[in-house]
């Protein structure tokens, strides 16, 4: 039965977490836009999404030890391994070769909060949904 329900939602929450992640991107962006030199990063999040929901992401990665004494390492698939982290191209070139465009980068973190926010609310309708089912409502 759990692992229905986390079949259900499984989605939702790799969406979610990519949401996030590109939430705190886009804000090292802003936060950057008067740092000399600094290059405008993103990823695709609908790549990011198929690596994550394609079963790549499912074990993770398991990082290589060369000593019984090592401490095992991994990484998590919500991690930004999964996500490749692109250079974005400036279509206004600055000076200083910051290539960080507030308008867009302004327009992209707005619509990136109304996505996690739809799926948020997409995710409390689904569990209100199964709680009523579970309490026979």
């Amino acid at each position: 039965m759990v692992s229905k329900l986390d079949n259900t939602l499984h989605m939702q929450q790799q969406a979610l977490t990519l949401r996030a992640n590109r939430q705190q991107v886009l804000a090292g962006n802003i936060a950057n836009a008067d740092t000399p030199g600094y290059k405008a990063r993103d990823f695709d999040f609908t790549a990011a999404l198929q690596n994550a929901l394609s079963g790549r992401a499912q074990g993770g990665v398991v990082l290589a030890t060369t000593s019984p004494r090592h401490i095992p390492g991994s990484m998590n698939p919500g991690d930004s391994g999964l996500m490749h982290l692109l250079y974005r191209q400036a279509t206004q070139p600055s000076a200083d070769g910051n290539t960080v465009e507030m308008d867009f980068e302004r327009a992209q973190f707005a619509e990136n909060a109304f996505y996690y926010e739809a799926g948020m609310t997409f995710l409390t309708s689904r569990i209100r949904t199964m709680m009523s089912a579970l309490q026979g409502q």
